[in-house]
């Protein structure tokens, strides 16, 4: 098993998580966060830390396509280990069907 990090994320991009992790298995795109799968170590510890709900065990159903996509953005973003600021839309965001085809950005973030 694994975590995820699901479209919930993006516009948002909450990183309470990355700080609660042990293991630096987070990576940073411009406006959302990933989960390398290979790193995770299924601790569980960063699910209840997302206010936004976006992660998720990837034992629940229709997850393997979001496996897939962590691990691809994953293996092209940098790493993040520090809390950063929400994105400035997150509030107004958060909880909005339909992000990942209307806001999601393949860019990196800057990491850290």
């Amino acid at each position: 098993m694994t975590y995820i990090v699901n479209d919930a994320c993006i516009a948002c991009k909450y990183t309470d998580c990355v700080e609660v992790c042990p293991v630096d298995c987070f990576y940073e795109g411009e406006n959302m966060l990933v989960i390398h799968p290979d790193e995770c170590i299924d601790c569980g510890v960063c699910e209840p830390e997302c206010p936004a709900d976006a992660i998720r065990p990837d034992t629940e159903p229709d997850m393997e396509k979001w496996v897939e996509f962590n691990r691809k953005y994953s293996e092209l973003w940098p790493v993040i280990i520090t809390r950063k600021d929400p994105l400035p839309e997150a509030e107004e965001r958060d909880g909005e069907s339909g992000k990942l085809e209307k806001y999601f950005s393949e860019k990196p973030g800057t990491g850290g």
